[in-house]
């Protein structure tokens, strides 16, 4: 495959390739960190809380398959990226992951024993890897938009030189509760299309309205800082697109605004942040009026907008140094060899096809409303 395309094209290939993989994600595995993150508020009882449970628990490891995938790709196709983020933000991930490990757990065993505190201790556990998963993803993606502080010496290797609280600053802390936001609307819209009249259902629908205006407003909120903030990095030493992959012949700089020039050169780009807005006020909508296919069609468009907004805003650069100008990873910097990313195309190729059949025909076999006789009857039911 590496010799039907071009260096340059594979890496744009993959870059593309990335996106889709963390859109997968959102779309399929946000309504399940959503449902989580709104147990709390939608189901006052056990069986309205199984309700909204049962609607999460057949697929949801199916569509975790999307995170791995994304992470896999990104130690294959751009290893000095994966090592810089994963060790970076070593402390988060391990949160993150600790909060996802509840999940299974907390579908597995909230059913084992009747006891209210018992369940009541396992809906906190999907509660926890519902809204801490979400909001993390989202002060990650805040803080690769703000620059991060890694430094590569001469034999390029790796130092990252901030803390797990220096995290957490305000465009990150934006940019996180955009993110749960994003999925507690996602989740919302799901619950709309897969629980049957309920008052789980209605006030799944109330919050998921509140969750749409948080997202037009967060969003407008994080393109105004990000505008007028301080935030952006402008590349004045660009490394040959076609080239080997050497992180030290690029040379960023901080720029305010940078971050908006990829928009201001290429219009059409315009397309993904309008997704974003459009969606959230389309879901909004749908979810007023009831109409359940516009409010899960317009929050998979809110998601996918706001995501394909950041890529294409910092399109060429994957991960900016704040700390050394030398140091930032790109499209074309930090890539394996264009053998490695032709065979993992063919592989992608072959397998990804196979992936959507078998997950659009898991969805086939289970799909249907899940109701209240349903949950009292059917012993195979969490």
């Amino acid at each position: 495959m590496h010799m039907l395309f071009e260096y340059t094209t594979l890496r744009l290939i993959w870059w593309s390739l990335l996106g889709v993989l963390l859109i997968g994600f959102a779309l399929t595995d946000g309504w399940d960190l959503g449902i989580g993150a709104l147990l709390p508020f939608v189901a006052r009882n056990d069986v309205e809380r199984r309700m909204a449970i049962n609607v999460a628990a057949p697929t949801w490891e199916g569509n975790q398959v999307w995170f791995i995938l994304g992470g896999g790709a990104i130690f294959a196709a751009w290893p000095l990226v994966y090592a810089a983020s994963f060790s970076g933000f070593y402390l988060a991930m391990f949160l993150v992951l600790a909060a996802l490990i509840l999940r299974p757990v907390g579908f597995k065993y909230r059913s084992k024993r009747p006891e209210a505190r018992w369940r009541s201790a396992w809906d906190l556990g999907l509660f926890v890897g519902g809204f801490v998963p979400s909001l993390v993803f989202g002060v990650a993606v805040g803080n690769v938009l703000r620059g991060v502080p890694i430094r590569l010496d001469g034999d390029l290797r790796l130092f990252y030189e901030g803390s797990l609280w220096g995290l957490f600053t305000p465009l990150p802390l934006l940019c996180g509760l955009l993110s749960v936001s994003m999925m507690v609307l996602h989740g919302a819209s799901y619950l709309g299309i897969r629980l049957a009249a309920s008052a789980v259902r209605e006030r799944a629908r109330l919050a998921g309205s509140v969750a749409a205006l948080a997202v037009i407003v967060l969003f407008a909120a994080g393109g105004v800082l990000v505008a007028w903030g301080g935030f952006g990095y402008a590349v004045t030493t660009m490394p040959p697109a076609d080239g080997p992959s050497n992180p030290l012949w690029a040379t960023t700089v901080p720029q305010s605004g940078a971050w908006l020039d990829n928009f201001v050169a290429h219009p059409w780009m315009m397309i993904a942040p309008a997704l974003g807005f459009l969606g959230a006020a389309l879901a909004f909508v749908g979810l007023r009026t009831r109409h359940e296919l516009a409010s899960l069609g317009g929050s998979s468009m809110a998601s996918a907008g706001i995501i394909a907004t950041v890529g294409l805003s910092m399109f060429p650069v994957i991960l900016p140094s704040s700390v050394d100008p030398h140091s930032s990873l790109l499209v074309w910097n930090a890539s394996s060899s264009q053998h490695t990313l032709g065979i993992m195309l063919v592989c992608t190729v072959i397998f990804l096809p196979v992936v959507l059949a078998y997950t659009a025909w898991v969805y086939r076999v289970m799909w249907g409303r899940v109701t209240t006789a349903e949950i009292s009857t059917n012993p195979d039911l969490y």
